[in-house]
């Protein structure tokens, strides 16, 4: 078995497998996706997943929330819905005559904001705060939310009607955007098999919240080389030069590729990252954040291009030793 990281149990490494084991369970054939979500998960980020209805985008939030015995809400947004519906409100209480704030669902470990271009930008901004410092303020006061705190959105990128694209801003507080897909044939075999079974409550993997802040903590102890370090910025570096792109990836998403790398490296057990977690992690991180030129989106979906982009930059781009 390979060596936990330094400060961690022998048993630790186990508990993630079986993490990882419990959260499949819940979506077949897709153990890229799983173990990319726990990557962002590790990392401390949020996701987006953004596909077709009907692949699983609900079941793996509600996995990784139940695996770990967390709460967890699903907020289904829509053009009607105000950021209060989110957030929560402040109310005058008549017998104590005192203004109570009432906290709304985004007081939740894991938060899934279902099919979030469905409501309208003052919503969706409402958000922002809560990403980035894990607190939202209310009339002036500040309230801070669980932890861990991770919100995982979804969005169907085919249908438009009646939708509100995310700007890029709002992308930029996303570690990773993922595409389930379709499940393979052997998979969705076993699926339909299952289809009149009563589906089963999510079990628990034995971690819980406060062994999540620890991996969370240790995925910082993971050793990153500065010719990696060298690599990462010399991939960034190209998408602010490149032809087809108008806007390059941020420092925000520099520091979200290397604490991702630094959890995919602790989920397979090693205390340092390699090039090829650079290489793995680059397009779901990255894609996303690209501001593709008008003239290259005409034949294909920004999606679609800036995957093939982010693809093109780590071939031109010399892998360190």
């Amino acid at each position: 078995m390979v060596a936990p990281p330094a400060g961690f149990s022998p048993e630790i490494l186990p508990k993630l497998a079986e993490l990882e084991a419990t959260i499949g369970s819940a979506i077949r054939g897709k153990a890229e996706v799983v173990r990319l979500s726990l990557v962002c998960l590790l990392a401390r980020g949020h996701l987006l997943i953004e596909d077709v209805p009907g692949v699983g985008k609900t079941t793996l939030a509600q996995a990784l929330a139940h695996s770990v015995s967390c709460r967890f809400h699903r907020l289904q947004f829509t053009s009607d819905m105000l950021p209060s519906d989110v957030l929560g409100v402040t109310i005058y209480n008549v017998q104590s005559e005192i203004f109570e704030f009432k906290p709304g669902p985004i007081f939740s470990n894991f938060l899934l904001a279902d099919e979030i271009n469905r409501t309208t930008p003052k919503t969706q901004s409402a958000l922002l705060e809560a990403m980035n410092e894990a607190q939202v303020t209310i009339d002036g006061h500040s309230h801070s939310l669980p932890r861990p705190f991770m919100v995982v959105a979804t969005q169907n990128p085919v249908e438009h009607h009646g939708t509100y694209p995310l700007p890029e801003s709002q992308l930029d507080r996303f570690l990773m955007r993922l595409r389930i897909g379709y499940p393979d044939a052997v998979s969705e075999r076993e699926i339909l098999r299952n289809t009149e079974r009563e589906l089963p409550r999510a079990v628990s993997s034995g971690l819980v919240a406060d062994d999540i802040l620890r991996l969370q903590e240790a995925v910082h102890r993971v050793t990153v080389e500065d010719s990696l370090l060298d690599y990462i910025l010399a991939i960034v570096e190209k998408t602010r030069n490149h032809e087809s792109l108008a806007l390059g990836v941020s420092p925000r998403g520099s520091q979200a590729l290397y604490r991702a790398v630094q959890a995919l490296a602790l989920l397979e057990g090693r205390e340092y990252a390699i090039p090829d977690d650079v290489k793995r992690l680059a397009a779901p991180l990255f894609a996303h954040r690209v501001v593709i030129n008008t003239r290259t989106t005409l034949v294909q979906r920004r999606a679609d291009v800036g995957e093939r982009i982010i693809e093109e930059i780590l071939n031109q781009v010399e892998v360190p030793l």
